[in-house]
């Protein structure tokens, strides 16, 4: 049973874009290792940018440019 977790932060994701990385991953999987799709799971973390941190820094304030 393929587990799949996604982090992503909002900016641009629909529902229609989400279902779309759904059935794309669970699609790649069963393409590329023989998984089953009734199987596989995916799971879409939204991440808001305050709570992504990279280099000592929120994603927010890289994005600012500060």
């Amino acid at each position: 049973m393929p587990y799949i977790n996604v982090k992503l932060t909002p900016e641009g994701l629909t529902p229609q874009i989400k279902e779309t990385l759904i059935a794309d991953f669970t699609d790649i999987l069963a393409k590329r290792l023989n998984k089953n799709p009734a199987t596989t799971i995916v799971i879409i973390e939204e991440v808001e940018t305050d709570n992504w941190g990279i280099g000592g820094h929120s994603v927010t304030r890289i994005r600012e440019g500060n």
